[in-house]
């Protein structure tokens, strides 16, 4: 396909549980030590991420791991089992808030914080610890981890130069997809968008390698491969000031992402909402998050802070919301 293969794989794919392996009423809340929330709601939706909740239950990454000082594989597996396996109702987040400046650098646990930031933030700091017990690995194995093997898949960059019609096609890992929401109010034609052929020109024109000079091209990102949890922030930002978009963006329960492949001929690759985060307030500089999760006995759950509620999906598919996580 053009991609470079991996020297190694780092863990089996088929090791990979996409089902609940132990079905139980949802966990605790989760306190708001301050200006947390964009912190719990991101916690509370990898919690109940199926295959890696799995995989922090069974503590395989603590068993091997010799890392002295932080490792976010090591704190995640410790909050999850925390908030699923303990009696209480609600339990404070004390080593994510401890250790906030190793997640990411711009975070202060007095300071308000975007969620997508925070969501960015944490899966490369336990794609980090993944890789900390391994010396000297290959790009391409590096996209085997436990991390990309869940949230991991690839796009295709195919640039066509309008002058001679050379074709060079690239690939890029993701773990997550940012969509503009502008003018879509759906997240298929925010997909649909997505993927459909962009004009470089101006200061965005590409040097061809058979013209050998800059000319005008066209440029389609499409979905390669596809990842087991597709992960998708709606850019709710207007712009620099904090303005925000706060139109309502239709999100369907069942997500078929097959007509933004690639190859969109074969079977429907379809996917199931599990979880969303909602930002409310006026603006993308202030306000709270809360968010909605499906526990593993089935059931839908409204997580604000503290507080866990039951609800049902209608409740769920009206939300405004941020970030969406469909799973396999």
């Amino acid at each position: 396909e053009g991609m470079a293969l991996p020297q190694r794989i780092l863990f089996p794919p088929e090791e990979i549980c996409m089902d609940w392996q132990q079905r139980q009423r949802p966990g605790a809340g989760l306190c708001n030590l301050g200006s947390t929330c964009y912190i719990n709601v991101i916690l509370q939706c990898l919690t109940y991420t199926p295959p890696l909740a799995n995989y922090l239950l069974s503590r395989d990454h603590s068993q091997l791991c010799h890392r002295q000082g932080f490792c976010m594989m090591c704190i995640m597996e410790a909050h999850v089992r925390k908030v699923l396996c303990s009696s209480a109702n609600v339990i404070w987040p004390k080593a994510v808030i401890r250790d906030l400046k190793f997640i990411g650098e711009e975070f202060e646990p007095d300071m308000a914080g975007d969620a997508y930031e925070f969501l960015r933030c944490a899966l490369e700091a336990m794609q980090r610890a993944c890789l900390n017990e391994i010396s000297s690995v290959d790009i391409a194995s590096q996209t085997t981890t436990i991390i990309h093997q869940i949230f991991g898949g690839f796009m295709k960059s195919t640039v066509t130069c309008l002058r001679c019609q050379t074709v060079s096609d690239s690939y890029k890992a993701f773990l997550h997809v940012l969509l503009d929401i502008k003018a879509p109010s759906s997240l298929t034609t925010a997909l649909e968008d997505f993927v459909s052929p962009k004009k470089l020109d101006g200061k965005y024109c590409l040097k061809c390698s058979k013209c050998e000079k800059k000319v005008t091209a066209s440029n389609r990102v499409t979905v390669h491969r596809v990842p087991k949890v597709f992960t998708v922030c709606l850019e709710r930002a207007a712009d620099h000031t904090g303005k925000k978009i706060s139109k309502v963006v239709e999100y369907p329960e069942y997500l078929d992402l097959r007509p933004y492949m690639s190859v969109t001929a074969g079977e429907p690759l379809l996917y199931s909402l599990y979880a969303l985060v909602v930002h409310s307030g006026d603006t993308c500089l202030d306000g709270h998050f809360f968010c909605y999760t499906k526990a593993s006995n089935g059931l839908w759950y409204k997580m604000d802070d503290e507080s866990v509620d039951d609800c049902g999906i209608h409740a769920v598919l009206r939300q405004q919301a941020y970030l969406l996580f469909y799973a396999r």
